[in-house]
């Protein structure tokens, strides 16, 4: 990896020790230690032996200059309640001065999200960046100033509220979740018919071959948003979640595309990993696809 100079201008482009980290505004204590304790392992000499020996100086001073100076700042509530009050200030600047503007896709798309669904899409979409912030490790230069504008766009969106609820747990559950509704367009005889959500799925492919499952997953989505009763496109979703160690959210989505069709090949090549119990959905004669699941009522519009 290139050398990267560790100067006073370079490290003030990483001010927000939550996106220094990789985690959500909304993590309280215990999260803030479980992920430094993760963090401090992958930067750990011990798991760079066979790393160059550049990348293991870039180890060595990413954590002394930015990770361990973030967690100080974040490990008691004083801290956190500070920081979060810069944040906002930041926030408040930027309102006046100009329309806040996120360059990466994952800000711009939360701030486009329904109220509903703002706290989960911003979860989720912290812990899939965070999940690939150190593989490789001079990705944090790039990922960190994403998290750090969907930090700054969660503040925008809540700055109406008193106050930011910690959490213990990252991800909201599912259920908590209100989907995106699609107002229909009139149809037309003679248009070509477009399946954008195989568009989705194919792109997503093309991602996961070349192991880009950040990008991979945001596709998977939207295909499931358009149609979420296709088993192919959990499993392959749950997949993706695999490949980042994301299990929890791995064996959600596998267990969503055996409700749907217990044949499921990818799903059933993992349920055994991720301790996905079959006789419930084997036993099952019909299958899901035609009825929707959890999934389908959930993104099934309301009349």
């Amino acid at each position: 990896m290139s050398q990267i100079p560790f100067s006073a201008d370079w490290l003030k482009q990483f001010s927000d020790p939550y996106a220094v980290l990789g985690l959500a505004v909304t993590a309280d204590d215990r999260r803030a230690l479980k992920r430094y304790r993760s963090v401090a392992k992958l930067l750990h000499p011990d798991s760079l032996a066979e790393a160059d020996r550049e990348t293991r100086d870039f180890a060595t001073q990413l954590f002394a200059r930015l990770i361990n100076p973030a967690y100080q700042k974040l490990k008691q509530e004083k801290g956190r309640s500070e920081m979060l009050a810069t944040l906002r200030f930041r926030v408040r600047r930027m309102s006046k001065e100009e329309a806040l503007v996120p360059k990466s896709e994952s800000a711009r798309r939360l701030l486009s999200v329904p109220v509903s669904a703002i706290d989960t899409f911003y979860e989720q979409a912290v812990t899939e960046l965070a999940g690939v912030q150190y593989h490789p490790l001079d990705r944090f230069v790039t990922i960190a100033p994403q998290i750090e504008e969907l930090n700054l766009a969660y503040l925008r969106l809540k700055m109406g509220e008193p106050m930011i609820r910690e959490k213990r747990t990252g991800i909201i559950p599912a259920a908590a979740a209100k989907p995106l509704e699609f107002t229909p367009v009139a149809s037309d005889p003679d248009r070509v018919v477009v399946n954008y959500d195989q568009r989705h799925y194919q792109r997503a492919q093309e991602y996961m071959k070349h192991a880009e499952w950040v990008k991979a997953v945001q596709e998977l989505r939207d295909a499931i948003r358009i149609d979420p009763k296709k088993s192919d496109y959990h499993a392959l979703l749950g997949k993706a979640y695999l490949m980042q160690n994301l299990h929890g959210m791995a064996k959600t989505y596998f267990q969503q595309a055996l409700k749907l069709n217990p044949r499921n090949e990818l799903a059933l090549q993992h349920a055994k990993q991720l301790n996905i119990p079959l006789d419930p959905l084997m036993n099952g004669t019909a299958s899901k696809e035609e009825k929707g699941g959890l999934f389908g009522n959930l993104f099934a519009k309301k009349r």
